[in-house]
């Protein structure tokens, strides 16, 4: 079993719950424009490798929001097309 097969398995009972009939709404969320901002204000710093220990910690929180939010799009997405593993 692929890590992708593995991962599907191992939460597809979640997504199921979390997007039965939102799936609309999932792809049409965006970051505020304050956020965004944030987020593009850290981006920089890191590429010039001067966040603070708490700015890499938030740095990396939005990091893995960003991958949750990728996951529930990507399915979201799937689902709209009928295609629901």
């Amino acid at each position: 079993m692929s890590s992708q097969s593995a991962f599907q398995r191992g939460v597809g009972p979640l997504l199921q719950l979390l997007l039965s009939g939102k799936e609309e709404a999932v792809l049409s969320i965006a970051p505020d424009e304050v956020l965004r901002e944030r987020i593009e204000i850290l981006a920089a710093k890191s590429t010039e490798d001067r966040l603070s220990k708490e700015e890499r910690a938030e740095y990396a929180g939005y990091a893995q929001a960003n991958k949750f939010v990728a996951i529930l799009r990507r399915e979201a997405r799937t689902r709209q097309a009928g295609v629901v593993p």
